[in-house]
């Protein structure tokens, strides 16, 4: 019986929450010119000499803090859910593969099992609901550098993006209600950051990208592969979707490195912004990540709550990521049959 592949492809996550295991992670993670796109020399003195060599030990101590003993990881504890859900859902017409970006299970691990398969065709879904270089662009780049120097190639398909699917907006839709945003003094969307220059390079105009004002806030012809447009347009249909007002919600940008500027407005400063206000109850939406993570568990949960405490303000919600909600299963499934 003929089958269609599919992999699934999430950014990766460290073996083990040991310092030589995030090191590991962060060396294969940074240096990938996509994420750190400097010349070659620079990059390989930034990450193995300074970056990793510092980073790699607090890192560590904030994965433990995630850790399961039972499940380990949470990005992959959950992959993995989706992973064998939507094979559950597709059926034995089809065989689903998970790959992470960097690490395990690897990209070519996957790529292989499906070549031994004798696959018809390969569907590749990046799991980054908007497109940037760094996360959608090095998966294509990566599957393509594999697949390369296959003697037969067969037919290959990839998810460019998914920020406005309705299932997925419905999903993270969903899980805020229950919280009922009504009741927060203000609704952040955090998505997770990038250096403004990768911004600037997705601009094919030249003309456009941080020089026209708003040039984010709606998407169209121009920004519509820009990671920032499309984070705006996913935040303003969740919010469409739970009737949340223009004036009551903020969308921002988490997670900088360096001191290149990222995208703006920075979560962090926003957070310290409500609570000078006297903003005491926030409820944060994370949907750049299609599992929860380090960067929603603890780093909004955690360390924004911390800040915004510290600030005079009571309490941040973080509202929980797809992981392995039915309705999130059901976008997967529709967009592997073309729904």
């Amino acid at each position: 019986m003929s089958k269609k592949g599919i992999l699934l492809v999430n950014l990766g996550t460290p073996d083990s929450p040991e310092t030589k295991d995030v090191r590991k992670y962060l060396d294969e993670f940074l240096m990938d010119p996509r994420v750190i796109d400097v010349n070659p020399v620079l990059r390989t003195f930034l990450v193995k000499g300074v970056i990793v060599p510092f980073r790699s030990p607090k890192s560590a101590k904030l994965y433990k803090k995630i850790w399961s003993e039972e499940t380990g990881s949470p990005l992959l504890h959950y992959s993995k859910l989706q992973h064998l859900l939507l094979q559950q859902r597709l059926g034995d017409g089809y065989q689903v593969e998970l790959a992470m970006r960097y690490q395990s299970p690897s990209i070519e691990s996957a790529l292989s099992r499906l070549k031994t398969s004798l696959v018809d065709s390969i569907q590749v879904i990046p799991l980054f609901p908007q497109y940037a270089s760094a996360s959608t662009g090095s998966v294509h780049d990566k599957v393509m550098d594999v697949i390369k120097d296959w003697q037969t190639i067969p037919a290959i398909s990839f998810i460019n993006s998914f920020h406005d699917n309705e299932l997925m907006i419905a999903t993270f839709a969903a899980n805020g209600k229950k919280y009922k945003p009504e009741t927060y003094d203000h609704i952040l969307f955090s998505f997770h950051g990038l250096p403004q220059r990768q911004l600037v390079k997705c601009d094919h105009t030249g003309k456009y990208c941080l020089k026209v004002d708003g040039c984010c806030d709606t998407l169209n012809d121009t920004n519509k592969l820009c990671y920032s447009a499309q984070s705006h347009h996913t935040a303003q249909l969740i919010a469409e979707k739970l009737n949340i007002p223009k004036e009551k919600y903020t969308i921002c940008f988490q997670s900088r490195l360096g001191k290149d500027p990222w995208v703006k407005p920075y979560t962090s400063e926003i957070v310290a912004k409500l609570a000078n206000e006297g903003k005491k109850r926030l409820l944060v939406f994370c949907p750049a990540f299609v599992a929860d993570c380090l960067e929603t568990v603890y780093e909004v949960t955690e360390e924004y709550g911390a800040e915004f405490k510290a600030l005079g303000g009571e309490h941040i919600q973080l509202v929980e990521s797809l992981n392995d909600s039915p309705m999130w299963i059901d976008a997967l499934e529709g967009m592997v049959l073309g729904k």
